[in-house]
């Protein structure tokens, strides 16, 4: 299902080659046809919104966004499993799962990255790719009403996830749970936040912590147009 490719595009950090995809993006969200026209008419307001954009605004948006503020972490198992150690175990059960299906994630891409894990699900037979949607539609769901608080236009991909997946998320638990929470992205709270050093997982003891993986999921996603190899992001 190329429309969750499209997804995994639009959660990177945006750079000139994405920017560029655009259209190309649009044009099979439109030919697939898995989005109701509600959500697609969303994801087509977000991507006007990145053309409009200059390019260093789009990116500090991004960057405050999903790097400044935990509670819009991308990384999937920072909401189930917080810091615990059962984290580490479903990181690996997780890369594993994608190795024994053909995805082998580049240096430093942790496992639970959400676009990481819609580009394997794009590669997946419709009804298993829904159904492991299914098991994230509650963090799908958190992260839209906490974009949704904050007028984000990334708030359109997570309403597109759960449109694919086979169920919702309880909405009024949702709120509950949004509603009760503190602001996280106060600089205040992102001193507190990061005197802790982030949870770090890797095969490699030379992998860095960035897990954009931008370009390589960009480039992965149109390799014809590229014509190279796919390659991880520099540190921002």
């Amino acid at each position: 299902m190329l429309t969750l490719k499209v997804l995994a595009a639009l959660l990177v950090y945006p750079e000139q080659e994405l920017i560029e995809s655009l259209d190309e993006m649009a044009a099979i969200l439109e030919a697939e046809g898995a989005l109701p026209n509600s959500e697609r008419r969303a994801l087509a307001a977000l991507m006007a919104d990145l053309r409009a954009a200059d390019l260093m605004d789009a990116q500090a948006r991004y960057v405050a966004l999903f790097d400044h503020a935990r509670s819009l972490s991308l990384h999937l198992y920072a909401h189930s499993h917080g810091e615990s150690r059962d984290r580490g175990q479903a990181m690996v059960d997780l890369l594993n799962y994608y190795r024994a299906n053909g995805l082998e994630p580049g240096p430093g891409e942790l496992p639970d990255f959400l676009p990481l894990f819609l580009e394997f699900l794009s590669t997946r037979p419709a009804g298993e790719a829904r159904a492991l949607l299914g098991q994230a539609v509650w963090v799908a769901a958190l992260l839209r009403a906490r974009l949704e608080q904050r007028g984000a236009p990334y708030a359109a991909v997570f309403r597109a996830i759960e449109a694919l997946a086979p169920h919702r998320a309880d909405e009024a638990a949702i709120r509950e749970a949004v509603g009760g929470e503190a602001p996280d992205d106060t600089p205040e709270a992102l001193d507190r936040a990061w005197q802790e050093a982030p949870v770090i997982f890797r095969d490699d003891p030379g992998a860095t912590a960035d897990c954009s993986a931008a370009s390589a999921i960009v480039a992965r996603f149109m390799p014809r147009r590229t014509g190279a190899t796919a390659h991880r992001s520099g540190d921002r």
